[in-house]
């Protein structure tokens, strides 16, 4: 059996790189989210998926709703699934909180929040790790942390730790992953994370990649940081 996992569909938040960790924010999808959703995936086996879960945000249960093309009464929703709370940078650019984070590190939590970069992402695993007990196929849909964290793990290479920033995740992109296989990325992405990370903040994240959105011109995060043009790094 297989596990699709992927990120949900465009808001116009995604798009201004702003960060949403509160559910009880109404984050919809944009135009472009929806007709992402509606569109035909040789990848994502539909009509044999079994089971469908999301996170408690809106436009995650929107995306699952659209992608299988009617209402998911039997959506299974996983409060474990959902984005990282972001504290006192809620609705704001995310680089205002990449500051934050590079200086502090993936350990503390946030001015505000009830978790740390490391913790919540401890916690979408838990709850990716969950899902396998519905039956497969199955498809989660869960947000631009989570996928980041995993397509990396799958692209790195062996010598490589994990970064504090990642590359950003396309949206409602299925990344595919065997069961048998899926345990053994937790496991060894639950003992990266647990290795201890660089005091020095340059050393932790100045000179992170991030991807400024699908297609686009790569920067340096010290260049968005520092620069005084005060470009908008994407939502991880």
């Amino acid at each position: 059996m297989t596990t699709y996992l992927l990120r949900h569909g465009e808001t116009d938040y995604s798009k201004q790189h702003l960060v949403n960790g509160d559910p009880s924010r109404a984050v919809p999808l944009n135009e472009a989210g929806v007709r992402s959703c509606r569109q035909p995936w040789s990848a994502l086996p539909i009509y044999r998926v079994r089971t469908w879960l999301a996170s408690e945000f809106p436009r995650a249960r929107q995306t699952a709703s659209l992608l299988t093309g009617v209402p998911a009464p039997d959506l299974v929703v996983d409060a474990r699934l959902n984005e990282l709370d972001y504290g006192k940078f809620e609705g704001r650019p995310f680089l205002e909180y990449a500051a934050w984070l590079d200086t502090h590190g993936r350990s503390p939590c946030p001015p505000g929040s009830r978790e740390s970069q490391r913790d919540g992402i401890r916690r979408m695993l838990s709850g990716v790790h969950a899902a396998l007990k519905y039956p497969g196929p199955r498809v989660l849909v869960g947000h631009g942390l989570l996928l980041s964290v995993l397509l990396w793990y799958r692209d790195r290479s062996r010598s490589e730790p994990a970064p504090l920033f990642f590359p950003e995740a396309p949206c409602v992109e299925p990344l595919s992953v065997p069961d048998d296989v899926l345990p053994d990325w937790i496991e060894a992405l639950l003992t990266e994370l647990d290795r201890e990370e660089p005091q020095d903040p340059e050393a932790r994240g100045s000179a992170a990649i991030l991807r400024m959105g699908q297609g686009s011109a790569v920067a340096t995060f010290d260049a968005a940081v520092h620069s005084p043009e005060k470009k908008e790094p994407p939502h991880a």
